[in-house]
């Protein structure tokens, strides 16, 4: 009996040992993942889980590129952490176990997660439940966001075109039905936030909260409540519609100079804010604001000092005249200055006395005035045997050199 018992004592030491030993090792299996595009992480053990992305070198080029985390799990009992470093994700999961499980520091149930991708940036996942604990973590990259390169053209345009904007009546009409709705649904859930009975303080404090989480819940659920409750929706649009273009044909598009001068600055600095906003490359989407403003309020000296940067540092190459080219170029220029100094003798800037004064022969002067040519028959004469006997010399001299080759 004694040997029996000693011998299931051992045998329940070592099936401890081993059960610590397992456990160890799945503590020891690495808990920071670091994923780049393309990456595809799958997990099936409980516990936090951290996946970083690191910053990727900024250039022009990348201006509209985002990237997105995707957790793919049939779960919803999870929580997520955002920050910095794992560290910083380690910080917040370890507030959130001591809150008393009011998930204080998680970011949502969010299966799509917009990351920056010219920031370090840490997602946590943390799921408590060994039997629903399997997900996928990928990383997608995406090289141009058609969503912010249309929201910078809106911006651009807003900006552009707010003087015409904020002078137009069928803008102050459209503006006013969707200031109209969008402030509506605030009331309405502002009012729902308020049904339930509470002390003055904490009413306005419980109210507050309510209405900031019927806010999440629609904004979460908006494509689900359009689908299911489609009817409602419509004529609940409707009729804040109409309602707001009542008051606003009511009370008529605005006159007043000044008060279009405050919209039309409303609308250019929304637009900023929209470029701005365009980009996760916060340097170039300001570069853009600057160059917009400037472009908007000083358009001629912006091109011209573009255009001068430009030529200083992308030169034009200078191209050599050929023999022909070199003769035209000359015959064209001598025509040039020949009818601007035409020009000039028969302006009331120039003294035709002193320049008669002036001249071995006025009265050739004054028939090249006339229109006549401003050489004779003979200086033509003399010009062209000049230019038969140059070429003849060069003829000569290219004979002598190809003699001299052989």
């Amino acid at each position: 009996m004694n040997g029996t018992a000693e011998l299931t004592k051992w045998i329940f030491i070592y099936i401890c040992l081993f059960q610590c030993v397992y456990a160890q090792r799945i503590l020891e299996k690495p808990k920071i993942y670091f994923l780049n595009a393309g990456d595809t992480v799958e997990n099936n053990i409980p516990g936090l889980k951290t996946y970083c992305h690191t910053a990727m070198s900024k250039y022009l080029t990348h201006i509209w590129r985002t990237m997105t985390m995707h957790l793919n799990t049939k779960s919803d009992s999870y929580v997520l952490y955002d920050g910095k470093t794992p560290e910083e994700i380690h910080q917040k999961h370890n507030e959130n176990q001591r809150s008393w499980s009011l998930s204080l520091f998680d970011t949502g149930k969010h299966k799509q997660l917009k990351i920056n991708p010219f920031e370090n940036i840490c997602i946590g996942v943390y799921i408590d439940s060994s039997n629903e604990s399997e997900y996928i973590m990928s990383l997608t990259e995406t090289r141009i966001n058609v969503w912010r390169l249309t929201m910078m053209i809106i911006g651009i345009i807003i900006f552009w075109f707010a003087q015409i904007l904020s002078r137009n009546s069928l803008f102050y009409y459209a503006c006013g039905i969707i200031f109209g709705v969008t402030l509506s649904i605030i009331i309405l859930i502002y009012m729902a936030g308020k049904l339930i009975p509470r002390g003055r303080v904490m009413y306005l404090m419980f109210a507050a909260s309510m209405s900031l989480y019927l806010a999440q819940v629609l904004w979460e659920n908006t494509q689900l409540i359009i689908v299911q409750y489609r009817e409602w929706v419509m004529w609940y649009i409707l009729v804040t519609s109409l309602i707001s273009f009542v008051i606003c044909y009511r009370f008529g598009p605005v006159t007043n100079k000044r008060t279009k001068q405050i919209i039309q600055w409303f609308l250019q600095f929304m637009g900023l804010a929209m470029v701005y906003n365009s980009s996760h490359f916060y340097e170039a989407s300001f570069s853009c604001c600057v160059v917009l403003v400037l472009l908007y309020n000083f358009p001629k000296a912006v091109l011209e000092r573009g255009k001068r940067y430009w030529q200083i540092r992308f030169p034009e190459k200078r191209k050599l005249l050929s023999k022909d080219q070199y003769r035209q170029e000359g015959i064209r220029q001598t025509r040039k200055a020949l009818k601007q100094l035409q020009n000039y003798c028969s302006s009331p800037e120039c003294n035709p006395w002193k320049t008669v004064l002036r001249l071995k022969d006025p009265i050739r002067f004054a028939q090249f005035m006339e229109g006549e040519p401003h050489l004779s028959e003979y200086e033509v004469d003399e010009h062209e045997e000049e230019v038969s006997k140059i070429l003849e010399k060069d003829e000569y001299t290219d004979d002598d050199d190809d003699d001299d080759s052989y």
